[in-house]
């Protein structure tokens, strides 16, 4: 059984990281998937790979050739005083190192152009997958965590094909060369400089046995501490306006003590290769000194000085190799790890858009149907039996308690989710034959929440239709009321706003949001409390906005505030997942049910 080490103990309870539950672990990470899949990004660079490789196989040969020349100089030319030749000898001797030194900066040079090209390829496809994800695996998971897949474990990869891809491939290559050469020298030398393998596998496999899983541990605790904080910072007012700075900052050191644990074991584990490795290469060296010497003296097996010199260069470009593969051993791990999570993003099903190809380019009018829809989020179905009708250029209305399944309709008419039974007809389609693209660039979103970019007041309205002139964005912002105040900022139109526009007013957000929704020009247009938070002179500026950007469209409309829906074609209420009534405001006014309990009790 693997033992913990001091302070270790409360992370392996966390994880329940028991000897049974540790199987589990290292059989769910697939190794051979991940490094097959590795190797296919970088096999998009083959022909400068090829080149590379090629280099290191000249550099560790010009590596193996140096000790021999040197041996033979000390046998053939130092000992015996001979001086004819010697100069040839020292140049060759020269020409090899050179040869050796540009042969390794090539290989690294083009090495770090591969590794940065497979880099980009793998994050440039794993932040297009995720666009390509529903809305529903956003909501099961930490924005913060997400980002350090996208940062922290590809720039794992990245540094491991920088460096290590051609460390582990030049100290093979060096391993084979220097055992051969060392057989064909000497076979006792040999055997006694081999002494040392098994003590260098027994400790490597007592070491990665546990690096392996605080490696893996680390970069959890990294994408959790990294969650945290992103969470923490987006929800700063949040945070202030509750007094909960101190039980953040618990919650933080708790995370943080959980990745300095983690990160101080696997540190202080792969620290003990070097150590154990220059131990192990000090007593390889003093074998090879101490027997060499000794057969030399007596002149036993051809054993010579200048065998001796080569067998010590080489009892150390053999250990080197093995110190260099045991060390990038853990990088790789660690990498393999990063590999594997940002590969379990990747591996995620992307939306379904199945849709009839003649559908691509169809003009929706706005009909809307709804049939005896039924949706849950989870189990537990959060609406159900929906059925309604509303005609192009209707405006629909949506009211109830909140988690009466309002939202949810419209996540059901966006797209965002799809039905678990019934059907969802546009212009008597079903919803799902229709592209998702043909959908929602039809679409217009009015949110009670509406977020900006960090870019300026001109590029956030246009975001609503990219390609849109400057006189159409003001013409839309002048519609939106929106025109006045912008004109007041510093710039204008040009005016920055930061990520989220809190240099702005609550009431000049949703108005912008107005202007976005109506420089694109949909055909449906979804509200969803767009007047919520918002004072009284404010509203009646966005109520006029919102007029205007109704006209003409089929509209669905969220609304606490019962007299905004006045002008609605007709309102549905909600209780429960269920339409309980609906009606027009004057006929729900009439039947004086829950429309009317609801209207009642607000004044």
């Amino acid at each position: 059984m693997m033992s913990k080490p001091f302070g270790y103990e409360p992370i392996i309870q966390k994880e329940d990281l028991s000897k049974s539950n540790r199987k589990k672990v290292q059989k769910a990470s697939n190794w051979k998937s991940v490094l097959f899949r590795t190797w296919r990004l970088i096999d998009h660079q083959r022909a400068l790979l090829v080149v590379v490789l090629v280099l290191v196989l000249v550099s560790s040969a010009l590596a193996l050739v140096g000790p021999l020349m040197i041996g033979n100089i000390i046998d053939h030319y130092v000992i015996p005083k001979k001086v004819e030749g010697l100069g040839m000898q020292i140049g060759w001797l020269l020409v090899v190192y050179a040869g050796f030194s540009i042969a390794t900066y090539l290989q690294n040079y083009w090495m770090v152009g591969i590794a940065q090209q497979t880099v980009y390829r793998l994050r440039t496809q794993l932040f297009g997958h995720l666009q390509k994800l529903p809305i529903r695996f956003f909501d099961k998971r930490q924005h913060g965590e997400l980002m350090s897949r996208v940062t922290n474990d590809i720039e794992n990869v990245s540094q491991t094909l920088n460096s290590s891809f051609i460390q582990v491939f030049s100290s093979v290559l060096t391993l084979v060369g220097t055992l051969s050469i060392m057989l064909y020298l000497s076979p006792l030398l040999t055997l006694l400089t081999m002494m040392i393998v098994p003590l260098m596998f027994l400790a490597m496999r007592w070491i990665t046995r546990r690096t392996g899983i605080l490696f893996k541990e680390q970069q959890r605790a990294i994408g959790e501490l990294n969650g945290m904080i992103e969470e923490t910072i987006s929800g700063q007012r949040v945070v202030k306006a509750f007094s909960q700075e101190q039980n953040v900052v618990k919650e933080f050191a708790e995370k943080s003590e959980r990745l300095r644990t983690a990160g101080f074991w696997a540190q202080t584990y792969s620290g003990f290769i070097p150590k154990v490795m220059n131990t192990l290469n000090n007593m390889s060296f003093a074998i090879v000194a101490g027997v060499g010497g000794l057969l030399a003296v007596k002149g036993y097996g051809g054993v010579t000085v200048g065998t001796i010199v080569i067998f010590s260069e080489y009892a150390r470009q053999f250990t080197r190799p093995l110190n260099d593969l045991a060390n990038q051993f853990n990088t790789v791990l660690s990498a393999i790890a990063g590999a594997e999570r940002v590969f379990t993003i990747m591996d995620e099903p992307a939306e379904k858009d199945e849709g009839l190809k003649q559908a691509k380019t169809q003009t929706l009018k706005g009909d809307v149907e709804f049939c005896n829809v039924t949706f849950g989020y989870e189990k537990e179905e959060t609406v159900r039996g929906i059925s309604f009708h509303v005609k192009p250029g209707e405006t629909a209305a949506f009211v109830g308690a909140t988690g009466a399944g309002k939202t949810t309709i419209m996540q059901l008419l966006s797209r965002f989710y799809e039905v678990d039974s019934g059907q969802i007809l546009l212009d008597g389609i079903p919803i799902d034959q229709l592209p998702r693209q043909t959908v929602r660039s039809q679409m217009a979103f009015v949110l009670q929440d509406p977020f900006l970019f960090e870019a300026t007041v001109r590029e956030n309205i246009r975001y609503g239709k990219l390609d849109a002139t400057d006189e159409e964005v003001e013409a839309a912002a002048k519609k939106a009321n929106a025109d006045t105040f912008i004109r007041k900022l510093s710039d204008g139109y040009d005016t920055v706003l930061t990520a989220g526009g809190e240099e702005i007013s609550q009431g000049q957000k949703q108005l912008l949001s107005i202007a976005r929704a109506l420089v694109a020009d949909p055909t449906l247009l979804l509200l969803d409390e767009a007047t919520s938070s918002i004072d009284t002179v404010t509203e009646l500026a966005i109520q006029e906005a919102l007029e205007r950007l109704m006209e003409g469209r089929t509209s669905f409309v969220i609304a606490h505030r019962l007299n905004t829906i006045r002008k609605a074609n007709k309102i549905y209420v909600l209780a429960d997942g269920e339409i309980v009534e609906a009606g027009s405001h004057a006929d729900l006014l009439e039947r004086r049910g829950l429309f009317y309990d609801m209207l009642k009790n607000i004044e």
